[in-house]
């Protein structure tokens, strides 16, 4: 038995053939119907077997007890090593990581696994062994720990110095030996084969496996520090922001990834202080740059100057540019901009190789832009990578919604970016909301300030409105009943009786106008001796509470918003509530508004201490709600509200729409109260519509408005529209009417479907998705080169003749920058009728006559521009003529920047900004009129005259209205119009916006029979007339011809126009008439006389000379000759080209010398080049 068992490694290993028992079948569901026999089977033969020995094991070598001791020795000596140098670790990360970080670590597993010794028996003296094991809770805390999403401490790397030690030594160069023949004593040889490894692997765990393969060991780079000598009082102020504690983990997540997502709430630090961790860093050094966007241009000029000011740099290294001015220089290394203007680097530059870190701000407000650069710098950073100059991308977001760029697998592949979550700053800010919801926000927005003002400790006072116009309300509210200086009783007064004469005047319109008859009625003779002759008591009461529960739903109209003032504010503006109880007055209100449109130094003011003994209020849009730290506010007014631009993706409307704004909005909003010390948000709305009407995220920008831009600019740089990785992809029937507005425009033109072996009929859009056919014209890359809507671009394209450029180019300026022309004043001491009559009758003698008059409302704005040019922009003259100031400025800079683009693309076109630039000719503005069309070729309009009204109700309906291509609904002229007085049959206009009825902006007249010369992509035009007859213009060097034509989808016939001749087989026959009787060739004209019948060319049914007429069709026909141009070319490359077909059609052979003696048969007086 003992001897058995020793040698039982060495037995033979019996292999068992079981063949034949597999072809045994076994019927044991049948068994039950014979008899209960025994279900087994005896095979009738027997097995057979094998024994196999292995070869490739010898004899184990025996190892002396001298020999073996001395081995363990070695062994345990190392083992020891690495026990001290684990521990040594482990106290080296505690004294690092300090106290407070150390207990975020993961020891768990070190506590969890039982120790053992090297015989396997567990030691009880390892202290801990018994506790209780970690709860599910515990386990699901930790795996969010190990989630690779969430950037957390990891092991720090540190350096331990070697060990000299002799010993270890000459242990290096036995370790292997030593542990193989000890392995190789108590146990067989290691089985490699591959059923082996595939166990292995699986006894592996899933997670084990995915992180070895994923591991990559980060490439080591020595530490770059660039120091800084900030002030002391900047370096304390810093010291207290949240992420100051956090700058190690995210520097080394940058470092060690190439896309980061850092989620930071407002106050967090973020903005100001990453730019300087980078740049202390060193990733401004080799002469790169870091690139931080903005979605506001007045976050980029603010920030700018924020981080140079805590950095103590000049402007010269901290710089800023957006779309009208920058001071960025050769010597900037970080570089605040809008994202526009980062897009527009990239098409000149597409690997961005100025830069080494992009920083995405406040990506969480989805604009387009923001969008589109990430979806290209996703694409751009793989690029850089394997070209060993890796790009940096991070993407900062103020609220926790990131699934959009983390979970989004066609953005950015696996790894997924690591997400680092900064608290914030934020001392505690309790929110108050309304029991009732009022509709009047405004009112209860001036009432709740007042309360604040008046009953709240010191601290300033931040409200969120929607627009311009309400903030100059809540302005003028505000600052009229607490007023700056109290010696102004009287000119509150006056302003104040001002308001009351106003609201009395307006009154008594209205009332004359309810009783100025329409129509004479006759009314029943009634004796009022009959009726008492006042109202009951309680009938007068009813009737003023149901006239205030009309005032109250807004039923009844008291004329503007800015006039609406109950009694008791009238009392408070006339300062009857001015003074307290006691006698004392109130403390005045420093009041500030604050929206996009306020010119820049009027933005800076609200960064700035009040004057002293005042209360700081701040009257803002939603611009005040990201981006901007205002100091020292204490109490926030939020109305809930924000005013989008809502765009129709089909019909183009756009219109402003006041709605809901959403719950991260609203939680940003509030987190303005919380800066400084603990504050108060009051909210205007119900708990109740907080949480069932209000959205958790707005939706991104880049699905709320129309994209024809992107789309031309991603068709520049050769980047695919449908299938592009946005981080929030637009819908598809946004994509399709974006390339059917390009295509109108000639910015793309269509290419063959090879599925279909047709054009894509992108007129009749489909749902389904499908391939973009189409590709961009030398048209288009013209267009895509100006930072301008891709009508503009046309426009500008289309200006290099007859001294035009500097006059479209001002043209475009001024329709780019909204809001130019005021329609109403803003300072109510003078009478409104009397400010726009005078307003009226000033833009009435910018329009002119003839063609300037027909060039309507834009050469009101052409005109306005320079006349304000001409003045010097000077802001009082702007407000006096109705001009938005800050408009004019912005289109100067405009002007300026489309001069130097102009200049550099054209150098011979020496284009200059010219302050005192005459009006146009009346032979200019007619072409300026054609040059509008071509850019507006998608925006025309026709009126509708009583004749095609048939009903009363389309009567009314249609008075004085035009009909557009896209919608059914009528369309009106503004009372601003210049065209409302002469209301012409056809027009082009900017864009449609609706408010109670859609009305066109910025109308210009346009003449029917243009439209087939500038849009002929969109006409459906009639056979060539026979009368006039085709004929050749020499001028366009062309065949033209008479044609009827409609146009749109509409159909509106437009009258007979001289167009080009269709091509096809009979152009080239009046090609060959033209030709054989000299109108190509003039000096073919003498011998006219001599050919047979040049007629028969075009004569549809003559059959003689068929054989000189096939022979010259064909000769025309084999090199597309269509124009003079190309018979020239022909002539180039062959003189003798047409020769032989020519003499064909001699009838008198004696002229056949001549012929050949001008041929090729050129005018050589123009053209001196033949010989």
């Amino acid at each position: 038995m003992g001897r058995s068992r020793l040698k039982y490694k060495s037995r033979p290993t019996v292999v068992t053939d079981d063949s034949e028992l597999k072809k045994i079948k076994v019927e044991l569901e049948s068994s039950d119907k014979y008899d209960a026999s025994n279900a087994l089977v005896l095979p009738s033969q027997k097995r057979a077997t094998k024994k196999l020995r292995d070869k490739s094991t010898g004899p184990v070598k025996l190892l002396s007890k001298k020999k073996r001791k001395h081995l363990e020795k070695i062994v345990d000596q190392k083992n020891k090593k690495e026990k001290d140098l684990m521990k040594l670790t482990q106290l080296q990360e505690t004294q690092t990581l300090g106290r407070k970080r150390f207990k975020t670590e993961d020891y768990t597993a070190l506590t969890n696994n039982e120790v053992e010794d090297e015989e396997g028996k567990v030691l009880s003296s390892v202290k801990g062994r018994k506790r209780k094991k970690p709860s599910k809770e515990e386990d699901k805390e930790q795996k969010d720990n190990n989630d690779l999403n969430v950037v957390r401490l990891g092991e720090l790397s540190s350096s331990s110095d070697e060990s000299d030690d002799e010993e270890e030594e000459q242990a290096k160069e036995s370790d292997t030996e030593v542990i193989g023949e000890l392995n190789g004593e108590q146990e067989q040889t290691k089985d490699t084969s591959p059923a082996a490894e595939a166990d292995s692997s699986r006894s592996e765990p899933a997670e084990t496996q995915s992180s070895k393969a994923d591991a990559v060991e980060p490439v080591k780079q020595p530490a770059v520090f660039m120091n800084l000598n900030r002030l002391a009082e900047v370096q304390a102020a810093r010291l207290k922001l949240p992420i100051l504690a956090e700058e190690q983990v995210i520097m080394e997540a940058i470092s060690e990834n190439l896309v980061t997502v850092i989620v930071g709430a407002t106050g967090s630090g973020k903005t100001t202080q990453i730019p300087q961790f980078l740049y202390e860093t060193g990733y401004t050094s080799n002469g790169k740059m870091i690139g931080i966007t903005e979605p506001r241009r007045v976050a980029a000029i603010s920030m700018s100057q924020r981080v140079a000011h805590e950095m103590n740099l000049s402007s010269r290294e901290v710089s800023y540019q957006i779309r009208f001015e920058g001071n960025s220089t050769s010597d900037t290394k970080i570089k605040f901009m809008t994202d526009g203007v980062l897009l527009k680097e990239i098409q000149l530059d597409p690997t961005l190789k100025k830069y080494s870190v992009i920083v995405i701000d406040e990506a969480h407000e989805r604009s387009v832009f923001s969008d589109i650069l990430i979806g290209i710098l996703s694409r751009i950073i793989p690029r850089r990578q394997a070209k060993g100059k890796p790009l940096k991308l991070i993407i900062m977001s103020a609220t926790l919604k990131v699934e959009d760029f983390t979970e989004n697998v066609r953005l950015f592949k696996e790894p997924k970016p690591p997400v680092i979550k900064v608290d914030a700053r934020m001392f505690d800010v309790t929110i108050h909301y309304n029991k009732r919801t009022a509709e009047d926000y405004l009112g209860e927005a001036y009432k709740k300030a007042c309360k604040i003002h008046r009953q709240l400790p010191e601290g300033g006072i931040l409200i969120f409105l929607t627009g311009q116009q309400e903030v100059n309300t809540l302005v003028r509210k505000l600052r009229a009943t607490f007023p700056v200086h109290s010696s102004s009783k009287d000119e509150m007064r006056k302003e104040v009786s001002g308001f009351r004469k106003k609201k009395l005047e307006i009154k008594a319109k209205r009332k004359a106008d309810k009783e100025s008859p329409v129509k004479k009625i006759v009314l029943p003779e009634v004796k009022l001796e009959n009726f008492s002759s006042a109202l009951p008591d309680d009938a007068e009461g009813d009737f003023a509470e149901d006239v205030a529960d009309l005032e109250d739903r807004g039923a009844v109209d008291h004329g503007d918003s800015d006039l609406d003032l109950d009694e008791e504010e009238y009392d408070i503006i006339a300062g009857k509530k001015r003074f307290g109880e006691q006698g004392e007055p109130e403390q005045p209100l420093w009041v500030l508004p604050l929206f996009s449109m306020l010119p820049p130094e009027k933005q800076q003011m609200v960064f700035r201490p009040p004057p002293e003994g005042t209360r700081l209020c701040v009257v803002a849009t939603n611009v005040a709600e990201t981006s901007l730290t205002i100091p020292s506010i204490k109490y926030v007014v939020d109305c809930g509200k924000v005013k989008e631009k809502v765009y129709d993706k089909v019909t183009g409307v756009s219109m402003f729409h006041v709605t809901w704004t959403s719950q991260a909005s609203a939680n940003q909003r509030a987190g303005r109260a919380g800066r400084t010390a603990p504050g108060h948000c009051y909210r205007l709305y119900s708990s109740a519509i907080f949480n069932d009407e209000f959205l958790k995220f707005s939706r991104a920008e880049i699905q709320r408005r129309p994209i024809d831009d992107l789309v031309l600019v991603m068709k520049a740089m050769n980047l695919p529209v449908v299938n592009f990785p946005f981080p929030t992809p637009p819908e598809y029937l946004q994509i399709c009417h974006g390339i059917k507005r390009l295509l109108t425009l000639g910015a793309l033109e269509e290419l063959p479907d090879p599925a279909a072996g047709s054009l894509p009929k992108y007129k009749k859009i489909k749902t389904q998705k499908a391939k973009d056919l189409s590709r961009i014209t030398s048209l288009g890359k013209a267009m895509a080169a100006f930072p301008l809507a891709p009508r503009y671009g046309k426009m500008l394209a289309l200006s290099h003749q007859h001294s035009l450029l500097p006059y479209t180019v001002a043209l475009v300026a001024a329709l780019t920058v909204p809001e130019v022309l005021i329609e109403t004043p803003l300072d109510l001491k003078e009478n409104v009728n009397d400010v726009r009559k005078r307003w009226r009758t000033l833009r009435m003698s910018w329009a002119g006559t003839g063609n300037s008059r027909r060039l309507g409302d834009v050469m009101v704005l052409l005109r306005a521009v320079g006349a304000a040019e001409y003045e010097g922009g000077a802001r009082d003259w702007c407000e006096n003529n109705g001009l938005r100031h800050k408009g004019i400025t912005e289109i100067r800079k405009l002007r300026r920047q489309l001069t130097n683009e102009i200049n550099l693309i054209i150098p011979s076109c020496d284009l200059i900004l010219d302050p005192h630039m005459a009006p146009p000719t009346d032979d200019q503005a007619r072409l300026l009129r054609q040059i509008v069309l071509a850019g507006s070729v998608d925006h025309v309009a026709r009126r509708v005259d009583d004749c095609e009204l048939k009903t009363p109700e389309d009567k009314v309906k249609w008075r004085h209205a035009y009909r557009t291509q896209e919608m059914e609904e009528p369309v009106f002229m503004p009372t601003s119009s210049i065209g409302r007085i002469d209301m012409p049959q056809w027009v082009v206009y900017q864009d449609v916006y609706e408010t109670h009825k859609m009305f066109m902006r910025n109308v210009t007249v346009i003449e029917p029979e243009w439209l087939a010369v500038f849009a002929p992509n969109l006409c459906t035009f009639s056979p060539p007339l026979e009368s006039p007859e085709p004929r050749y213009d020499a001028d366009r060097d062309k065949i033209v011809c008479h044609r009827t034509a409609k146009f749109g989808p509409a159909s509106w016939e437009i009258p007979e126009v001289e167009v080009e001749y269709p091509y096809g087989r009979d152009l080239f026959n009046w090609v060959a008439y033209c030709f054989l009787i000299g109108h190509m060739c003039s000096p073919l004209k003498n011998i006219v006389g001599h050919l047979y019948e040049p007629r028969t060319l075009v004569n549809p049914v003559a059959i003689r000379y068929r054989e000189q007429r096939e022979s010259l069709l064909r000769a025309l026909m084999s090199k597309d000759i269509t124009n003079l141009a190309k018979l020239k070319e022909a002539w180039a490359a062959d003189p003798n080209y047409l020769r032989r077909e020519y003499l064909q059609w001699l009838q008198n052979k004696e002229v056949k010398g001549e012929v050949l003696k001008i041929w090729p048969p050129l005018d050589h007086s123009f053209d001196t080049n033949w010989s």
